[in-house]
C-alpha cells in the first residue's frame, strides 16, 4: 500500500537550539539517511518559518519547521477492526495484533486511527496499544466525552484488564508488581522504557488462570493501576516472568545486554480484554469486553 505522503509540522524545542537542520532531521527521523535528508533540503522540501534552508542552517527555539515526506509504501498490516460498543459519545473497537494504533515507524494510513476515522470522522483514541497487542481501544466521538474520560483516566477511575501468556511458574496465584519504570540505554534507540530504580511508580496486579507446565508458561489476567509505556511487559519480566516470545524484555525487566530488538517487534502475547468506566454523558457504569484470541484462552 502506497500512501499519499504527509506534511510534518513542528516547533523547534529549546533543546534543539543551535543544531543544524540536517543534524536535527537525521537524528530525529531515522527512516532516512543523512544523505537523503541533505537531498530533500537542497530540493527546497524543508522549510523553516516558511523559508527554504541549507543543511547548515542553525535552528532557533520556537521556529516552525515544515517538511513534506513524499508518498511511501507502508509495511503490511491487518486491514480491518471490530466494533464492540458504539453510541453518539463513544466508540470501542477490537484492534487486531499487527495493526498500529497511531502513525509512526513507517505507518501513516495503515493504522487503527486512520481506519476508524474513515468510519467515524473526528474520533479520538483515549489510549493506545502496542502494535502487537490485540484487543480493546476506546475512542471519544465528542470533545465533551474526551474531556470526561480523560479526567477518569487521570484519576485512575478506569478499570483495565489484560490477558497475557508469560513464562515460568509463579509461587503464588495472585501477586502485585510495583517496580518503578523509566528509561534505560538501548543500542539502537538510545533509550527505552524498562525497569529503573528510582523512576516513576507503577503497579500491576496479576492473577494466574492456568499453568501450562508442558510449555513452561502460564495464562494470566492482569490489572494495571497505572499506564506506563510497556508496563505489563516490563513488570512481568521484572518479576522473573517475561511474556512468552517477548524479543525485548528479559528477566529483570530490562533488555538483555546487546539486545537490538525494538519495542514494536512481534513475538509477545498480550490482549486488552476489558475496560470499565462511567459513561461520560449518563454517568452509568459501562463494561466493554474483547474476547482473547485462541492462544490466550483457557484450555478447559
Amino acid at each position: 500500500m502506497r500512501n499519499g505522503g504527509f506534511e510534518y509540522r513542528e516547533r523547534v524545542r529549546a533543546d534543539a537550539g543551535g543544531e543544524t537542520v540536517l543534524d536535527y532531521l537525521a537524528r530525529r527521523y531515522r527512516h532516512s539517511t543523512p544523505e537523503e535528508w541533505a537531498e530533500r533540503i537542497g530540493a527546497g522540501r524543508v522549510l523553516l518559518d516558511a523559508a527554504a534552508v541549507s543543511p547548515r542552517t542553525r535552528l532557533k527555539p520556537g521556529q516552525l519547521l515544515v517538511w513534506r515526506r513524499p508518498a511511501w509504501t507502508e509495511p503490511a498490516a491487518p486491514e480491518t477492526f471490530g466494533v464492540l460498543f458504539e453510541d453518539r459519545d463513544l466508540l470501542a473497537v477490537d484492534k487486531p495484533a499487527g495493526l498500529p494504533t497511531l502513525p509512526g515507524g513507517g505507518f501513516l494510513e495503515r493504522t487503527l486511527l486512520h481506519r476508524v476515522r474513515a468510519a467515524a470522522p473526528g474520533a479520538t483514541p483515549l489510549h493506545r496499544l502496542g502494535r502487537w497487542t490485540s484487543g480493546l481501544v476506546l475512542f471519544a466521538r465528542t470533545p465533551e466525552a474526551r474531556a470526561e474520560l480523560t479526567r477518569q483516566w487521570v484519576a485512575r477511575q478506569v478499570g483495565k484488564r489484560y490477558r497475557a501468556l508469560a513464562c515460568g511458574s509463579p509461587a503464588r496465584d495472585e501477586f502485585e508488581i510495583t517496580t518503578p519504570i523509566g528509561r534505560v540505554p538501548h543500542v539502537l534507540l538510545g533509550s527505552v522504557h524498562a525497569a529503573a530504580p528510582g523512576a516513576k511508580s507503577a503497579r500491576t496486579d496479576v492473577r494466574v488462570l492456568e499453568r501450562r507446565r508442558d510449555e513452561g508458561t502460564f495464562l494470566c489476567d492482569v490489572h494495571i493501576a497505572t499506564g506506563r509505556p510497556h508496563q505489563i511487559r516490563i513488570h512481568l519480566a521484572a518479576a522473573g516472568h517475561p511474556l512468552a516470545g517477548d524479543p525485548l524484555y528479559a528477566p529483570g525487566g530490562v533488555p538483555a545486554p546487546g539486545c537490538r530488538a525494538l519495542p514494536g517487534d512481534r513475538g509477545y502475547r498480550l490482549h486488552a480484554a476489558e475496560l470499565t468506566f462511567a459513561h461520560p454523558r449518563t454517568g452509568r457504569a459501562v463494561r466493554v469486553e474483547s474476547a482473547p484470541p485462541p492462544g490466550l484462552r483457557r484450555r478447559s
